[in-house]
C-alpha cells in the first residue's frame, strides 16, 4: 500500500477528530457532551425503522409462543445466525450498499439501498440516513417471513428462524444509530466498533465494512489493514466519483 500524501492525510485526520474528540470528552460545536444510554434510547424509537423492525419481531415471538411444539435443534439456529452474521453484514455492505450504478442492457441499475448509502457516507451526522429506508423494510420485513416458510421444515422452525432474523436486525439497526450517535463510546467492545466504522466513513470506503463488531470478517476477506499504512481516500464521502 502507498502512504497518503500530507495534504489527504490532513484532511482524513480532521475529519476523524470531530468524531474522534468525543471519547476524550471534547465536542464542536453543536455536539452534546452528556449524552447518555437512556437519551439514545429513546431518540432511536423517533425513527421508523425500529417500531417497525420490533412489531415484526414481538408477532414473531408470539407466534411462535402460540404453535408450540418445535425439536432442540431450533435452539442452534440463532447461535449459528450470530456466528455468521459478521459475513453476512460485510457481504451486503459490500455488494448491496457500495454497488456502483451502472447500465445492464440499456437501464440504469441504482438501487434504493445503495442511494442512501451514498447519501449516508456524503453525510454520516445525518442520522435518518444512518436506518434502513422504511420503503425498503416494507418489502424485506415480508420476504423475510416468506424466505423463512420456505427454507424450514416446519412451521415452529420458520418461526424460530424468524424471531433469530428480525431480533438480528434491531441489533443492527441499534448498533448503527448508536455509533452515528453523539453517545460516547465506553466499553472496549464498544469503543473498537465504533472506530471500525469511523475508519470507514473518514479514512477510506473500501476497509472495515463491518458495523457490529470489528476485526472479524474484515480480517477474513483482507479489509482490516494497520489504519497507518491506507492511504486516505478523497472519495470517503461521494461514493464512486470519479471527478476527483
Amino acid at each position: 500500500m502507498t502512504k497518503a500524501s500530507p495534504e489527504i492525510e490532513a484532511l482524513a485526520a480532521e475529519r476523524l477528530a470531530k468524531d474522534e474528540a468525543r471519547i476524550t470528552g471534547a465536542a464542536g460545536p453543536g455536539r452534546r457532551t452528556n449524552v447518555t444510554l437512556r437519551d439514545s434510547w429513546r431518540a432511536f424509537w423517533r425513527h421508523p425503522s425500529p417500531p417497525m423492525i420490533s412489531s415484526c419481531l414481538a408477532a414473531a415471538i408470539v407466534a411462535r409462543v402460540v404453535v408450540g411444539g418445535g425439536a432442540w435443534w431450533e435452539l442452534v439456529i440463532p447461535a449459528v445466525l450470530i456466528a455468521l452474521f459478521p459475513v453476512i453484514e460485510w457481504v451486503i455492505h459490500v455488494v448491496i450498499l457500495h454497488w456502483r450504478p451502472r447500465r445492464l442492457a440499456g437501464l440504469q441499475v441504482d438501487s434504493l439501498l445503495a442511494r442512501k448509502h451514498r447519501e449516508h457516507h456524503a453525510d454520516p451526522r445525518d442520522i435518518p440516513l444512518v436506518f434502513i429506508p422504511w420503503q425498503a423494510l416494507c418489502w424485506l420485513l415480508p420476504a423475510y417471513a416468506a424466505i423463512a416458510l420456505l427454507a424450514m421444515p416446519t412451521l415452529p422452525s420458520a418461526l424460530s428462524l424468524l424471531v433469530a432474523v428480525y431480533g438480528i436486525k434491531f441489533g443492527y439497526e441499534w448498533t448503527h444509530y448508536l455509533i452515528h450517535s453523539d453517545y460516547k463510546p465506553r466499553s472496549r467492545w464498544y469503543r473498537s466498533v465504533w472506530r471500525n466504522h469511523r475508519l470507514h466513513h473518514y479514512k477510506n470506503e473500501h476497509y472495515w465494512f463491518t458495523v457490529t463488531s470489528a476485526g472479524t470478517a474484515d480480517r477474513l476477506f483482507g479489509t482490516y489493514p494497520d489504519p497507518a499504512t491506507v492511504q486516505s481516500s478523497k472519495t470517503v464521502k461521494r461514493l464512486h466519483a470519479t471527478d476527483i
